[in-house]
């Protein structure tokens, strides 16, 4: 199961994902997340990974299709509060952060952000 909280400040989008991220979840982000993303030409999101339990390459994917929404609207992609080992090691395995950022927590990711 996978539940999405998410807030629009300061020209970020923070996505607080909560639960699992996986084959089976990716749909939900999907429609809840890379869609606003893609229809309002958002620029700026940090992914806050704190309370997520696990994830799969279809989740890191899924990430991936975020950020290149982004990249595609001159913007930049985060993730932050990588605390569970097992989400931290894939994510790290994964090499998604070649592309996207890291930060320790949504105020760190402001800072990267420069906004």
């Amino acid at each position: 199961m996978l539940d999405i909280n998410m807030e629009f400040r300061k020209g970020i989008l923070f996505i607080r994902l909560i639960g699992v991220l996986n084959e089976k979840t990716i749909s939900k982000l999907e429609e809840e997340v890379t869609e606003l993303v893609s229809e309002n030409g958002i620029r700026n999101l940090v992914f806050n990974l704190e309370e997520v339990t696990s994830i799969d390459v279809k989740g890191i994917n899924a990430l991936l299709k975020n950020y290149k929404i982004c990249k595609k609207n001159d913007g930049k992609t985060l993730v932050c509060n990588l605390d569970n080992s097992l989400v931290k090691h894939r994510i790290y395995n994964s090499r998604l952060l070649k592309y996207m950022y890291e930060a320790s927590d949504e105020i760190s990711a402001i800072n990267v952000l420069n906004l």
